[in-house]
């Protein structure tokens, strides 16, 4: 009678199982490459404007997700200023910018960036005077020093880039570590470290390649027109570094480029500095300012059944990049575009499945952050600052960031795979689950490339999954991998596989079922780098 009872059981529990797996294969079937594709038509269309954070076109976006999350019946949860809830959660960004920011010598104003390049952050808040002396190639050596006879303290220095060399085209003794392309950080600490108050350095470009540095340079450092959670957080030098042409710097001297270059010349006639020989005045202004800019994250909640206090979350970014200054539009439909509405169709087939009885047992959030650009700053607000949802609660983060793309890597070889990044470094569970939904169900390729900590493009710290990570919460990042349109205007929909992105959704679809209904929570018992 025993082993009778025993073997009714069993066939009763192989039979759950059965049922259990089969519900989950109905409900994922239900996302669907169309659906995907229909929705990243809309998302990742001109009129969004390349979905920028705090920009007109990211309100647009999170209004079409807030409207995809309401059709699906989840609800908000935000607590909203009027007393009601929110899909959205609205936090405040800074933005650092350039002010006014100029360079006088003489009768003229030089501005930026139209006329020269700055490296690094400065501030010179109230326009300051400076003496201006040449400092020769700022360069200070047992057998050459530009410095033996000159004081540049509280002055405004120029120094040739490079290192001096002698008739032959060789460096001059001692000079031969200042000739490389970034010699200029070694100057620069030197002339530091002398007192000087300000470092103009001249191109070896001129003309139309100096035009062409500076629109370089100029693109390079969009990056300190930054946004950040915080107000009033820059560290800033009251120093400069300054790339200017030799027009500039003969300004600066109060001569003619003509006789900067004999100044210059003299150092590889003779092999001895000409440093001290030539003196002007310059005049600087540069001002960095701040404003406030709103973004929002969107969360769309779905309510589980015994075990609703704990919550599994998926997400993704919806920010992209905005418009070049050419007005390309940077559509972002790979980044992420489509992660965005693989966890819309995920957040679909979960809201169905509760529909129909079959909800899950653990709560689900579905997150869509901005600012993942700008720094994962929507991820980190959520995470460190407005977790709506205590991370104590929060079971794991299944996050989702460009999919549907062949790389290069693959080009040719295989478009049935996912890079699975993170999933073993916090729980043996969750890397368990991982594996076992794919051999289950999805049978792709699990790369594990970019999980590996030594890989040099870091990719564990580049999306919005990390914030979670870094409060030990399990993670598993999704990605197809990086291709030539990344961060272009042409990352387009046409370039996407929306079954390669339909399978790669599945996955994570049967990853986050699993979690959501076992009886135990994830075992945090990893902490591999």
């Amino acid at each position: 009678m025993r082993y009778k009872l025993n073997a009714t059981a069993l066939v009763l529990a192989l039979g759950c199982q059965v049922g259990f797996a089969q519900t989950a294969t109905d409900y994922a079937r239900t996302i669907q490459a169309a659906d995907l594709e229909k929705h990243l038509r809309i998302l990742a269309a001109d009129d969004m404007e390349g979905r920028e954070t705090g920009t007109a076109g990211q309100r647009k976006a999170a209004d079409y997700i807030v409207k995809q999350f309401t059709a699906e019946g989840l609800k908000p949860i935000v607590k909203a200023g009027d007393g009601k809830e929110s899909y959205l959660q609205q936090f405040n960004l800074y933005r650092k910018m350039w002010g006014d920011f100029y360079v006088k010598a003489g009768k003229k104003t030089y501005t930026y960036p139209k006329d020269f390049i700055v490296n690094g952050l400065l501030s010179v808040p109230a326009e300051t005077a400076y003496e201006t002396v040449f400092a020769g190639y700022g360069i200070s050596t047992g057998q050459y020093d530009d410095y033996a006879k000159l004081d540049v303290k509280g002055k405004a220095i120029v120094i040739m880039d490079g290192a001096p060399k002698n008739t032959s085209g060789e460096a001059l003794a001692g000079t031969a570590d200042f000739s490389a392309q970034d010699s200029w950080r070694k100057k620069l600490t030197l002339a530091k470290d002398k007192g000087a108050a300000q470092v103009f350095i001249v191109a070896a470009e001129a003309g139309e390649d100096f035009k062409r540095l500076v629109a370089q340079r100029s693109a390079m450092m969009n990056r300190f027109n930054r946004l950040t959670l915080k107000s009033g957080t820059e560290q800033l030098s009251s120093v400069g570094t300054f790339i200017v042409t030799s027009e500039i710097a003969a300004d600066l001297l109060n001569t003619s480029a003509a006789k900067l270059k004999t100044a210059a010349d003299n150092i590889a006639k003779t092999g001895k500095t000409t440093a001290g020989s030539l003196k002007g005045k310059t005049s600087v202004l540069a001002q960095r300012k701040e404003e406030a800019v709103q973004s929002s994250n969107v969360l769309g909640y779905l309510e589980g059944t015994d075990k609703k206090d704990e919550v599994v979350i998926i997400s993704a970014h919806y920010d992209h990049i905005g418009v070049n200054p050419d007005g390309q539009v940077n559509n972002g439909a790979n980044d992420d575009g489509s992660g965005t509405v693989s966890v819309i169709e995920i957040a679909q087939a979960f809201a169905k499945a509760k529909a129909e009885g079959h909800g899950p047992r653990r709560s689900m959030l579905f997150l869509t952050v901005s600012g993942e650009e700008k720094g994962l700053l929507g991820s980190q607000y959520y995470a460190d600052m407005d977790p709506v949802i205590p991370l104590a609660k929060t079971v794991c983060d299944l996050n989702i960031d460009m999919v549907g793309r062949v790389d290069d890597l693959h080009l040719g070889k295989s478009d049935n795979y996912i890079y699975v990044i993170g999933s073993d470094k916090l729980s043996s569970d969750l890397h368990k689950i991982s594996e076992n939904a794919n051999q289950t169900y999805t049978k792709m390729e699990l790369d594990y490339k970019y999980n590996e900590p030594t890989d040099p493009e870091r990719i564990y710290y580049r999306s919005d999954h990390y914030n979670f990570a870094k409060n030990k919460i399990p993670i598993i990042f999704y990605f197809n991998g990086l291709h030539p349109d990344y961060h272009r205007p042409t990352d387009d929909v046409d370039k996407i596989d929306f079954k390669l992105a339909e399978k790669s959704a599945q996955l994570v679809f049967y990853t986050a079922w699993d979690v959501a209904n076992r009886d135990e929570k994830l075992v945090v018992d990893s902490n591999k780098p």
